[in-house]
């Protein structure tokens, strides 16, 4: 499932003094609260960087990371009492908290770190990030070209298959959406789905990328901004219809599976050779690890197929952010700590310990060449694979729409919301393409204003 994190801790040092980025001393004693979810990397990451920011600059960090973050941090942020310094929970997050500080405003401006210098380095902070990673309505939330939340880690987000099965049968992976229909025949001729999905909720990347194939990205941002014209487009429909065919090649037991508990037999069936393509990010292999699989099985990544020959193959970047709250009483040392974040020794820090990846232009590169499988043997870390998907013709793209007050009654984007929830009834032939496209629109011109 997207990254669910676990299990609370501090963390601290001795308390030093604090001038600049050279670690100077003074008479004040300087404590930087972080607190964020915990879980799908683990903690030894943000242990590291931690320890590793507290010895450069002198000062003391609270780390408090735990699973129910957004029920612990709410009453406080709701207070204005004891607030964090820096925040690491992403948007769209379980709870809503997030969303919610954004639609309130409680979150500050930080789009002076963008001309600030690396930690320790000569580059600036926005020619350190790979680009377009500052540029989403996830990071910029109101439209107004104001920073307001920094991307931490990314995960590419496509279709993960069993490539070893491919090369069993002599298949061709598909890189357009006509030859993909062509698979969906020969797989069903052998009793193999097509296509499963763990939930609905994974339509968000999955969707994404397809619209920015349909539409392309200039009139993908108008969608993303609830332009009822832009939706109204032949171009957008395409999308919904392709989503349309693909349930039609959706495994039988998909629908039934679709949920938090169940999530992870839909994405058996890719290991189980009972479907070819799951829609998934890059930690669906960790997480999937001790899972059984047929022989000869091995993790395949790719992109969404094209619409056409001529047209571009997109790959939906799901990115974490880290963010300073409005009411944060120590703004700067947390600016100081997001520019650490980006430097090569933070970023070598978080992959080495956590498998995780910064949005740099360097931060791939420190993923470990090996890792161990579930019998304690290495094995060639395949994450270099995924990261790799850009470099071979995949364009980027990020999730999310602007942000806009929320209309009551009208739920267009959550896993259970009228844009992605509705793929299951879709799926199970309760619903038509038309009558999912058309609520859609319904439900976009309420926020087109």
């Amino acid at each position: 499932m997207k990254k669910i994190l676990s299990t609370a801790l501090v963390l601290s040092l001795a308390a030093g003094m604090l001038t600049g980025c050279g670690g100077g001393k003074s008479d004040d004693t300087n404590t930087l609260k972080i607190s964020g979810l915990n879980g799908g990397y683990g903690t030894k990451g943000w242990e590291a960087v931690v320890k590793a920011f507290e010895k450069k600059e002198g000062v003391k960090v609270e780390l408090n990371l735990e699973k129910n973050i957004a029920e612990t941090l709410r009453p406080v942020i709701t207070s204005g009492k004891d607030v964090p310094d820096l925040i690491y929970l992403s948007v769209g997050s379980e709870g809503g908290l997030v969303d919610t500080m954004i639609s309130d405003k409680a979150i500050a401006e930080i789009s002076d770190v963008l001309d600030m210098k690396v930690y320790g380095e000569d580059v600036k902070v926005k020619d350190k990030i790979i680009p377009g990673f500052t540029n989403s309505f996830a990071t910029k939330p109101y439209g107004d070209g104001k920073l307001y939340l920094a991307p931490f880690t990314y995960d590419p987000c496509g279709l993960f298959y069993n490539a070893g099965l491919f090369e069993q049968k002599g298949w061709t992976v598909p890189t357009t959406w006509d030859e993909m229909w062509e698979l969906g025949e020969k797989a069903k001729a052998e009793g193999i789905a097509l296509f499963t999905y763990p939930t609905t909720g994974y339509f968000d990347a999955f969707f994404s990328a397809l619209l920015n194939e349909t539409v392309g990205a200039d009139a993908y941002t108008k969608l993303m901004e609830y332009d009822t014209k832009t939706w109204q487009s032949a171009e957008t429909k395409k999308a919904f219809e392709i989503v349309g065919k693909l349930a039609q090649y959706t495994e039988a037991n998909t629908v039934a599976n679709a949920n938090k508990d169940n999530f992870t037999k839909n994405q058996q069936l890719i290991l189980d050779n009972k479907a070819l393509f799951c829609p998934n990010g890059t930690w669906l292999p960790d997480e999937m690890s001790e899972a059984p699989r047929a022989e000869g099985f091995k993790w395949g990544f790719m992109a969404l197929p094209k619409v056409s020959a001529e047209g571009d193959s997109y790959s939906s970047t799901f990115s974490e952010q880290v963010y300073i709250p409005s009411k944060a009483k120590n703004a700067d040392l947390a600016k100081k700590f997001i520019t650490f974040m980006y430097s090569d020794e933070a970023a070598k820090l978080f992959a080495e310990e956590s498998g995780c990846v910064l949005p740099t232009t360097t931060a791939s590169s420190y993923l470990p060449e090996k890792v161990k499988d579930k019998d304690g043997n290495e094995i060639d870390n395949q994450k270099t694979l995924f990261y790799q998907i850009y470099d071979n013709g995949a364009k980027s793209c990020t999730v999310g729409f602007k942000s806009v007050d929320a209309i009551e009654g009208v739920d267009l984007t959550s896993a259970e919301g009228i844009l992605y929830g509705t793929v299951n009834s879709v799926v199970t032939g309760d619903k038509t393409v038309d009558e999912w496209y058309n609520a859609v629109i319904d439900a976009v011109k309420k926020y087109d204003k």
